[in-house]
């Protein structure tokens, strides 16, 4: 069962120290990760206004049914991260470990489901030789596809960490790098977010 971590009070003002300089230079990297997706999206908003009609002729629109879908995952995912980080801190690591893998599984339901919608539009012709559409669509999915791939793969580490590790320092260590990965997994949620509305919607 879980229990209360305590830390002496030195102890906790050098985490908070730590912990300070560490979301500094995350939020950094994610400004550097936005201006990425920011200026893709501003590419693909500008090659949408130079079109008289969208999607192009000959092409079917994109589904919703299977992005909806991934929308309320990948929202889901960022809610039972957000939890875990908060039982962590607290030192439940059983409940912790539990919330972390069903981000973890979230995660790869989000990306099967991606697989499949990927699949379906190339049989229906949206490939990555049909013009704009298709070029535009693939790039800015599989790129944030990747991102999401990256912060699995933390997750998964960080995951066997706190199963390997149980004191309260280790337990404390590891919250820090899980608040750190889950502000790289809502970034990547709030970016799909924005592709939803973009891609699908608009």
């Amino acid at each position: 069962m879980g229990s209360v971590v305590h830390l002496r009070p030195d102890a906790v003002a050098r985490q908070r120290e730590s912990e300070f300089t560490h979301v500094v230079g995350m939020l950094i990297a994610l400004g550097s990760w936005g201006m990425m997706f920011g200026a893709l999206f501003f590419i693909y908003l500008g090659l949408r206004a130079q079109t008289l009609s969208w999607p192009p002729p000959g092409l079917p629109p994109l589904p919703l049914r299977l992005p909806i879908v991934n929308t309320l995952v990948i929202i889901a995912s960022s809610v039972t991260l957000t939890r875990a980080l908060k039982v962590l801190r607290a030192g439940d690591r059983r409940r912790a470990l539990a919330l972390m893998g069903a981000t973890a599984a979230l995660g790869v339901a989000f990306v099967g489901l991606q697989l499949l919608l990927w699949r379906g539009l190339w049989l229906d012709g949206i490939t990555t030789s049909t013009g704009t559409l298709g070029t535009v669509f693939y790039g800015l999915t599989v790129l944030h596809a990747l991102h999401v791939g990256a912060g699995l793969l933390v997750l998964s580490y960080l995951l066997a960490a706190v199963w390997r590790q149980g004191s309260a320092h280790q337990l404390m260590r590891r919250a820090v790098s899980l608040r750190l990965c889950g502000m790289f997994w809502h970034f990547v949620g709030a970016v799909w977010i924005l592709m939803f509305i973009g891609l699908f919607l608009l």
